[in-house]
C-alpha cells in the first residue's frame, strides 16, 4: 500500500469513527443550565469570585424535608432519582401581564421525573392540574393548617401551601419520596429560551390562542421566549381546549427542546455562557439540597447523559369526571402500576395508560419538533 493510499485509508477510519461516536451535548434545560453556571466558577478563577456569589444568590431555596418532617415515604436507595418539576402560574411582578391571580399561585405544570439507575434514560409522569384528589392536610403560609379533604384539584396543593404542600401531595399520591424540587417561573423560563436562541417548532396547522398570547401560523417556527411559554400554556389554541393537550404540547416542546439544547456551542461564546447561567439560577426555586452553584452543578452532571430519545413521557393514567367534564379524575389500578414501576425503578408499562385519557388527543397533528 503507497502512502497516499495508507493516508486515504487512515482519513476514511477517522470519519467512520465520529459517526460512531458523535459528541453529546445533548441535556435537559435544567441540566445545560446548572453546567453553565458551574462552567463559568471554574473557567473564570479566583478573579471571578463575585460572579460565584452572584449566581449563588440567583437560586432560590426551599427545606422540604424541614418543612415535611418525617412524614414521607421511604429514602429507596437504589441509584434512581425523583424530582417534582413545576411551573408557577403567579401573576405577580413581571408575570402580571399573563392575567389576574384568583387567589394564590397554583402550579400550572406538574412533572414528576423519574431517573434510572445509571442515569442514561428517564420517565416523565405529567399531573394534570384539574385532577380531583384526596389532598393532605398542609401547614399554611400563615402558619395555621388546611385540613385538605377529597375532591380537591390538584394544583391547589401549591395555593394552600406552596412547594411544600405540592411535594406532600405528590408523595401522599404516589408513595414515592422525592429527592428533589426544582420550580420555574413565567418570567424566567422566558429569558432562558431567549438566551438559548429559541427553539425550533412546526406548526402544521395555524394557533390561535388571545389567552396565551399565541399566534401563529402553519409552518416551521424558531419560537422565541414569549412564545414558547405562549405554548405550553395556550389551552384553548388545539384540541379540545383541555389540560390534557396542553400537557401534551408541553411534553412535544421539552422534546424539541432537548434537540435544540445539543446545537447551543456554549464555551464559543463567553456572554452567552454567563447569560444562560445567570438566567438559569435567577429562574428556579430548587429544595434545600440544590440551592447552590456548586450542589446544582454536581446534580446537573449526573444527568447530561439524557436526551429527548432517552425519556419516556406519559400523563399520569385518568378518566374525565362524569359529574364535571371540565375535571379529570385517577385511575386508581392504573395509576398504582406507574408508581410500582417508578419505584421498582423499572419502566413504566403500556398497560397503565391504555385505558387512560391522557396521551389520547391530537396534538401531534398540530405540532411537530421534527
Amino acid at each position: 500500500m503507497t502512502d497516499e493510499s495508507r493516508a486515504a485509508a487512515a482519513r476514511k477510519r477517522g470519519k467512520r469513527g465520529r459517526r460512531r461516536k458523535p459528541r453529546d451535548k445533548r441535556k435537559k434545560v435544567l441540566v445545560l443550565s446548572a453546567w453553565a453556571a458551574a462552567s463559568v466558577v471554574v473557567l473564570g478563577g479566583t478573579g471571578l469570585g463575585v460572579v460565584y456569589f452572584k449566581l449563588n444568590g440567583n437560586i432560590k431555596g426551599v427545606d422540604i424535608n424541614a418543612a415535611l418532617g418525617t412524614d414521607r415515604p421511604e429514602d429507596i436507595d437504589n441509584g434512581s432519582q425523583d424530582i417534582l418539576v413545576l411551573g408557577s402560574d403567579s401573576r405577580s411582578g413581571k408575570n402580571a401581564k399573563y392575567g389576574k391571580d384568583e387567589g394564590a399561585a397554583r402550579s400550572d405544570t406538574a412533572m414528576i421525573v423519574h431517573v434510572y439507575k445509571g442515569h442514561k434514560k428517564a420517565s416523565v409522569v405529567s399531573i394534570p392540574r384539574d385532577t380531583l384528589i384526596s389532598r393532605p392536610d398542609c401547614k399554611t403560609e400563615d402558619g395555621t393548617t388546611d385540613p385538605g379533604g377529597q375532591r380537591q384539584m390538584f394544583n391547589t396543593a401549591y395555593e394552600v401551601g406552596g412547594p411544600a404542600c405540592a411535594v406532600k401531595t405528590v408523595e401522599k399520591m404516589s408513595g414515592i419520596r422525592m429527592d428533589h424540587y426544582v420550580e420555574v417561573d413565567f418570567t424566567g423560563f422566558k429569558k432562558l429560551i431567549d438566551t438559548l436562541g429559541g427553539v425550533d417548532i412546526t406548526t402544521k396547522k395555524d394557533i390561535r390562542d388571545k389567552d396565551s398570547h399565541l399566534d401563529l401560523d402553519a409552518g416551521t417556527h424558531t419560537l422565541n421566549g414569549e412564545q414558547a411559554l405562549g405554548l405550553v400554556r395556550t389551552r384553548h389554541g388545539v384540541g379540545d381546549g383541555s389540560d390534557l393537550g396542553r400537557i401534551q404540547l408541553q411534553q412535544a416542546f421539552i422534546k424539541a427542546l432537548l434537540d435544540q439544547v445539543k446545537e447551543v456551542g456554549l464555551f464559543d461564546n463567553w456572554k452567552k455562557l454567563y447569560d444562560l447561567a445567570n438566567d438559569a439560577t435567577s429562574a428556579i426555586t430548587t429544595d434545600s439540597d440544590l440551592n447552590d452553584v456548586k450542589s446544582l452543578a454536581s446534580f446537573a452532571n449526573g444527568l447530561k447523559g439524557i436526551g429527548a430519545g432517552d425519556m419516556k413521557m406519559v400523563t399520569m393514567p385518568i378518566q374525565y369526571d362524569p359529574a364535571d367534564p371540565n375535571r379529570v379524575l385517577p385511575l386508581e389500578e392504573a395509576d398504582q402500576e406507574v408508581w410500582d414501576a417508578l419505584r421498582a425503578d423499572k419502566p413504566i408499562p403500556k398497560s397503565a395508560t391504555e385505558k387512560s385519557a391522557g396521551d389520547k388527543g391530537a396534538v401531534g397533528s398540530v405540532v411537530s419538533s421534527e
